[in-house]
């Protein structure tokens, strides 16, 4: 999950290099949150396959999900 410098705006998604893909939304690859730019990584998990970073991708989508990465960043942050 990465979260946006200048704005209260966070972005999940899966990549299979996270280095590159932090470095695309950064320059502005992805349109749809261009305007958010600049980014930083507040939270990653690593997964053996596709399938597994997919589901959970969506997982974090949900309500559950969310709840889940706001303890996460809370714990984190203490």
């Amino acid at each position: 999950m990465i979260k946006s410098v200048a704005f209260d705006y966070y972005y999940k998604g899966h990549c299979a290099d996270l280095t590159i893909r932090l470095q695309e939304h950064n320059t502005g690859k992805t349109s749809s949150i261009r305007k958010y730019i600049p980014f930083v990584l507040v939270y990653f998990e690593q997964f053996e396959t596709r399938l597994e970073a997919v589901a959970r991708e969506k997982y974090f989508k949900t309500g559950a999900g969310r709840r889940f990465l706001k303890t996460k960043l809370k714990d984190k942050e203490s």
